[in-house]
């Protein structure tokens, strides 16, 4: 119990922490909820005019002003509960916007481990679908909250004053709901929190299908997609039909207490406004009262309903934004990246395989370094290293003398132009791909000139629209080749001073590739260039040949050094190249 206590409050201070991160308007909050005790107190103005307005009509002595004055206190009512809700739905917003906005950014810098480990539509829910959940009890049910405990407290008071035995009569019911809606509570909390859950999975399987529709097609898997898909829908169901028995339990139980304690006041009160012990018009507040009670009462209740919710949302929002960011406390700038790249007896292991092991190399700035070896040697996972998406296990990678995690990681890796087999583009436009990521203006002229150096102005100057054609979803509209050309435009208006190549021509026609090479040519110039390289004819002229496996280096020299020295070498060469010397 002890334990379950101390959960409650912690998800209780996290709630309250996550609401103040968000940093909403203290004085427009109070002016919303001022606005709402205004309604509410109008509201219970109104039997009390009512009472007496029944009982001027009884006694034959109607006054006019009573009805203009109930009239006008229902208009205030109405007109301040339209505004209560208005701003506290604007509060709502405004929070929830906040909060979502941090956590977007708090996701943007994520560790790249963190992606690896979480499918895409799971980390989407928890932007989308959490925050609802909080905003909905914030624009909704806050409001109703507040003001419902004022409208249940000052309906009490005057139901004293009017008849303090049927007062009793009816406050008798209020401890038995609360017994009963509590536990309750607890376990729409446990329900909220799996469908949630649930609802992630489901969001995270539809952009995993979404994403690879065509791959889909290709190979008929339909069925298998509808089926996985079928059973997430089916779970979804089943959560709601049990959120839907709570809710099928509470509801009809708060109308039976309700009508209860209608009959009762009605039948005991019509009794005592026949023997003259109570008049027409104060049965009939009692009766108005009475209803300012229990509309709240259940109001609270699905306020608290809502409260589980939005304490599970928090939960997980929680869980994301307590990850640390790749963000360090480093506060060195790269002045000058034209030197010495070095890696000393660096290790690196996913999870426990080792897939780097005591790597030390030297590349020299301005030269072209190549990486060759089977898969899974570790080649990509170096170039990751250097962009800093995973840190070493053990060792140190360094720029000249200084350690790359000692640089911000804005400076490093602008220093950087990575182009991958498939260089990934983003729907949009040409242009804004080739612009994607930059910072500062770049003039129409630095655009032509890295269009042309990529190889890329004849293609662009075909289309309708220019570089203002739309590529599509990943360039779905745009051919391999063209998509690569467009990648080396991105990378050379950068002007990076370290360039990573993980074979980009290799998925290429013959065309296309002596385009891309072409271009490729034009960007190594002057850089620090690391090549991953499948074909051993795209990197004869490297400065030097670095030969892993299974992790580590096996061979360094040139293409004619290792020809005569590395038994793997030569083997790759005569599998590969026609004339191997």
């Amino acid at each position: 119990m002890n334990q379950a206590k101390q959960a409650t409050k912690a998800h209780w201070k996290d709630f309250l922490r996550l609401i103040r991160s968000s940093n909403p308007s203290k004085w427009l909050i109070v002016f919303a909820i001022v606005l709402g005790f205004i309604e509410t107190a109008a509201g219970l103005a109104v039997p009390l005019l009512t009472m007496q307005l029944v009982d001027q009509l009884a006694g034959s002595a109607f006054n006019i002003s009573f009805m203009f004055l109930l009239a006008g206190i229902l208009i205030v009512q109405t007109v301040f509960s339209g505004l209560s809700f208005y701003f506290m739905t604007y509060i709502g917003e405004k929070i929830v916007a906040a909060i979502r906005n941090s956590l977007w950014q708090h996701i943007l810098r994520l560790p790249i481990p963190f992606f690896d480990e979480q499918q895409s539509g799971e980390t989407m829910s928890r932007i989308t679908q959490d925050t609802n959940i909080i905003k909905t009890l914030i624009t909704q049910h806050l409001i109703t909250f507040l003001t419902g405990i004022i409208s249940i407290i000052g309906s009490i008071i005057f139901l004293l004053m009017i008849d303090w035995k049927m007062t009793v009569i009816m406050l008798v019911s209020v401890p038995l709901s609360i017994l009963v809606i509590l536990p309750l509570g607890q376990k729409m909390y446990k329900i909220a929190n799996a469908t949630q859950d649930e609802m992630a999975d489901f969001s995270a399987n539809l952009g995993r299908v979404l994403a690879n529709i065509r791959l889909v097609k290709a190979y008929h898997a339909e069925q298998t997609e509808g089926a996985y898909g079928h059973k997430n829908i089916h779970n979804l169901f089943k959560f709601g039909l049990k959120e839907a028995k709570v809710q099928a339990f509470i509801s009809p139980f708060m109308t039976f207490v309700m009508m209860l304690v209608l009959v009762i006041l009605i039948g005991y009160g019509g009794v005592k406004v026949a023997s003259g012990h109570l008049t027409a018009g104060s049965l009939v507040a009692i009766i108005i009262y009475m209803f300012q009670i229990v509309v709240p009462f259940t109001q609270l209740a699905s306020f608290f309903t809502s409260l589980q919710k939005a304490l599970g949302a928090t939960e997980r929002i929680q869980e994301i934004l307590s990850i640390h960011h790749e963000g360090n406390r480093a506060k060195l700038e790269v002045q000058d990246a034209r030197q010495t790249i070095s890696f000393h007896n660096v290790a690196f292991a996913y999870q426990k395989d080792m897939i780097i092991k005591n790597f030390t190399l030297t590349i020299p700035p301005g030269k072209m370094t190549a990486f060759v070896g089977p898969s899974g040697s570790g080649k990509t996972t170096l170039f990751s290293m250097l962009e800093c998406f995973y840190k070493p296990g053990f060792g140190e990678i360094k720029l000249g003398e200084t350690n790359i995690y000692d640089f911000t990681l804005p400076s490093w890796r602008n220093q950087i132009g990575y182009v991958s087999q498939e260089s990934p583009l983003m729907s949009g436009t040409i242009k804004e791909n080739i612009l994607y990521g930059i910072d500062h203006d770049v003039t129409e002229q630095d655009i032509q000139q890295a269009i042309q150096q990529a190889n890329a102005l004849e293609f662009i100057n075909r289309l309708p629209d220019g570089v203002y054609t739309q590529v599509g979803e990943g360039g779905m509209k745009l051919s391999g080749g063209q998509r690569q050309r467009i990648a080396i435009a991105r990378a050379l208006i950068r002007n990076p001073k370290i360039l990573l190549l993980d074979e980009a021509t290799s998925n290429l026609d013959s065309e296309s590739e002596l385009l891309v090479q072409k271009a490729l040519q034009k960007l190594m110039v002057n850089r620090t260039t690391l090549v991953i390289a499948h074909r051993l004819s795209t990197v004869l002229e490297a400065d030097q040949i670095v030969v892993l496996e299974g992790g580590s280096i096996t061979g360094i020299g040139t293409h004619e050094e290792l020809l005569r020295t590395h038994t793997f070498y030569e083997k790759l060469a005569k599998q590969q190249l026609k004339n191997p010397s």
